[in-house]
This record gives C-alpha cells, sequence and structure tokens, in this order.
C-alpha cells in the first residue's frame, strides 16, 4: 500500500471525514530537504471531520499528526494540513 493510501486509509478509519483530500506533492520538493526519489514525503491534507468540533487549530493538527506518526517513521518529511469541521467547510 503506498503511503498516501495509508494515509486516506487511517484518517477515513479515525476520524470519518466527510471530505477528505490527500495530495502527494512530493514532486514541488525535488533536491530539498526531506525528499527522496519516488516521492510521498510531502503531503496537502484537506480533512473535514466532526471529531474536530470544538477543538483549537492546533489541537486539530496535533490530532491528525498523531494519528499518522507511522507515515512520519515511514518517510513522510512534512505535511501541510487544512483540518475543518463540516460547519466550517460550508
Amino acid at each position: 500500500m503506498s503511503l498516501g493510501d495509508w494515509i486516506r486509509t487511517t484518517l477515513d478509519e479515525r476520524l470519518a471525514p466527510t471530505a477528505l483530500s490527500v495530495v502527494d506533492e512530493s514532486h514541488q520538493h525535488a533536491g530539498h530537504s526531506g525528499w527522496r526519489e519516488g516521492g510521498e514525503t510531502h503531503f496537502r491534507l484537506d480533512v473535514v471531520s466532526a471529531a474536530f468540533e470544538g477543538k483549537s487549530r492546533v489541537e486539530r493538527h496535533r490530532m491528525v499528526n498523531a494519528l499518522l506518526d507511522d507515515a512520519f517513521k515511514r518517510g513522510l518529511h512534512a505535511l501541510a494540513l487544512r483540518a475543518r469541521t463540516p460547519g466550517e467547510a460550508g
């Protein structure tokens, strides 16, 4: 399973998002720190989940980072994250 698929599956199972976008942007970081041949080092996520209700932006990011701890161990270097509630996503 690719790292992107693993991220999608993990967030689907743990956050039950109403919307989820997982984009591998590794190609934009070629030659920079953390980049490696084959990609899957830099991802952009947009997650909409009721699990974020009542949580600050920092708390939401910490939740997602904790869920993806194994992804960082597998080579994920950078994560751009947008975490919203269904009400915020409109």
